[in-house]
């Protein structure tokens, strides 16, 4: 049989820390009669990211402080599934929420792992064709919504003020697919 059978899970071990994450260690064991090596990796629900065009062609971001990195992010408008959501309706959500504009149309664009060697969720990736924005919406605390063209998008990317790499990949996506132009 060789190694067909390996890669071998020997242990899987789950520790809820909130709502939205939890911590894995997976015991794995690579070829026989080898020692496992521990892994370990978060959960998280899956995630949708937005590349939102509104009807005067400008491209949607949002501005929000992330205590991860201690700093402000610019962004595409994103966020987590909610429990039994799937992701047409999740990214429709998330974009009104987020940036007082509802979604006229909705194109998957891709579907991937969000970070392979750490994080076990899927990323969604949607083209968004917007309505105008409703009447007397106030942007969600700490949040401010800002549009730009697609020129001013390729100069935020390659100054480094446009940095989160996986939305830097959705706009590569549409880039690719013929949606947009930088």
């Amino acid at each position: 049989m060789g190694d067909a059978f390996f890669p071998k899970i020997l242990a899987t071990v789950r520790i809820p820390v909130s709502p939205w994450l939890e911590v894995i260690s997976r015991d794995v064991q690579f070829r026989k009669g080898s020692s496992a090596e521990t892994y370990y990796a978060v959960a998280q629900p899956d995630y949708v990211i937005a590349l939102a065009i509104t009807p005067d062609a400008r491209l949607l971001l949002v501005r929000q402080y992330r205590p991860a990195i201690e700093q402000f992010s610019l962004e595409l408008p994103a966020g987590m599934l909610d429990p039994n959501e799937d992701p047409d309706t999740a990214v429709a959500r998330e974009l009104l929420e987020e940036t007082g504009y509802p979604a006229q149309t909705i194109e998957l664009i891709g579907k991937g792992s969000t970070c392979s060697s750490r994080i076990s969720n899927t990323t969604y990736s949607f083209f968004i064709q917007t309505g105008e924005r409703i009447p007397n919406f106030i942007e969600e605390p700490g949040v401010s919504v800002s549009s730009i063209s697609l020129s001013e998008l390729s100069a935020l990317v390659l100054s480094g003020a446009f940095a989160e790499q996986g939305h830097i990949g959705v706009i590569g996506l549409a880039v690719a697919r013929g949606l947009i132009e930088l």
